[in-house]
């Protein structure tokens, strides 16, 4: 038997149920996963570090701080702000880009988590 399965079946069934009852639906959790999964890249979590230092950037300044071509951060910031991560606005032929207040919340909390984990 692997050693990472119990032997028995025992389970504390009161326990186990308020536990259970006590889980974020489905939906919630989905949305928490994709947001995780949206800076679980190393080039979009850059992205996300750029927004936060530089606050509001076109396409073509953040190609050449992340060091990407900007296909490819057009492609990330798609996805990032299909995760509700990225809000951005047209000014002219420019497109910027900031962090949304739930990207902001999420890099905060992931950098807060690095520093327990990580300490200098």
């Amino acid at each position: 038997m692997s050693d990472d399965a119990c032997e028995l079946l025992c389970i504390d069934f009161d326990h186990a149920e308020s536990l259970r009852t006590a889980l974020p639906d489905e939906d919630l959790l989905a949305r928490r996963a994709e947001r995780l999964r949206a800076l679980g890249e190393p080039t979009r979590l850059r992205i996300a570090h750029a927004l936060h230092v530089g606050d509001e950037l076109c396409v073509c300044d953040l190609a050449w701080i992340v060091g990407a071509s900007k296909g490819l951060v057009s492609h990330h910031l798609r996805l990032l702000r299909a995760a509700g991560l990225v809000a951005s606005r047209r000014e002219g032929k420019l497109v910027m880009y900031r962090l949304s207040a739930d990207g902001s919340g999420l890099l905060a909390a992931v950098r807060s988590l690095e520093a327990q984990v990580y300490p200098a």
